[in-house]
């Protein structure tokens, strides 16, 4: 996992030209943890193109998350979204969203959020991070331990089922669970990720509440960019959790 470091060199005239190229993002295997989408992001369809780099930790505090839609436009497409009684399991298997995907090189879905997600993050020759520190969005907790990380769907998987993904083909769902373009996937600590499970805000909130006004624009934007219902106790704390953004 690591970033491996690569080095060509090529004379050219008197120069000695260095290029030194990271491991880009891709890889599968859930290790736990857990349309029209408005331009740019690409179409649900697949895993992005072009994974994030290597990141500072910004992405951990929420603000940086890919697609986060600002206060506004949240409340915008919190509106817009069908309120709808929540659908049954009926069917449903978490095997049914494929994850975690291959993004290039050794790399998964999972290596490439903690990369982005995290500070000074080291990778071994399989992209596995070995070191780096990551702050998480729904506790506030700091970690130097990425196996003390999960990756969380902020909508879950099932969730997703009961509010339309049941009526998805296997590669929209594929695309759901690994979506790098869209606030859909963050790095925290895997205590705070199980206590969530697969509950709506209604049923659980980040116990950190400075995290709400990010939560709720990341589930709203994901919501939207799928198509998916919402609840009528949903909506209303996803409202409460707006509401928390400074104006």
């Amino acid at each position: 996992m690591g970033r491996q470091i690569r080095v060509r060199g090529a004379v050219l005239a008197a120069s000695l030209l260095l290029a030194a190229t990271g491991c880009t993002a891709n890889g599968t295997g859930d290790r736990t943890g857990s349309p029209s989408a408005p331009p740019p992001a690409p179409a649900p369809t697949g895993s992005s193109a072009a994974p994030p780099t290597a990141g500072d930790g910004t992405a951990g505090g929420g603000e940086l998350l890919p697609g986060l839609a600002g206060v506004a436009v949240a409340r915008t497409q919190l509106a817009g979204l069908t309120v709808a009684p929540g659908g049954t399991m009926a069917g449903y298997s978490r095997a049914m969203f494929t994850h975690w995907a291959e993004q290039g090189g050794a790399c998964d879905t999972r290596e490439v959020v903690l990369r982005r997600d995290g500070a000074d993050v080291v990778q071994d020759a399989e992209c596995r991070a070995v070191s780096g520190r990551w702050k998480s969005l729904y506790d506030g907790a700091v970690v130097t331990d990425a196996a003390k990380m999960d990756i969380d769907h902020v909508v879950p998987l099932a969730e997703a089922w009961r509010s339309g993904a049941a009526a998805w083909d296997a590669a929209k769902r594929k695309a759901f669970a690994n979506d790098l373009a869209r606030p859909q996937l963050l790095a925290v600590t895997a205590a705070s990720n199980r206590s969530k499970g697969d509950q709506g805000p209604d049923l659980w909130q980040p116990p950190d509440r400075s995290s709400w006004c990010v939560y709720g624009r990341a589930w709203t934007t994901v919501k939207s960019a799928y198509g998916l219902t919402v609840t009528e106790a949903e909506k209303k704390v996803l409202t409460t959790m707006l509401d928390t953004c400074a104006a």
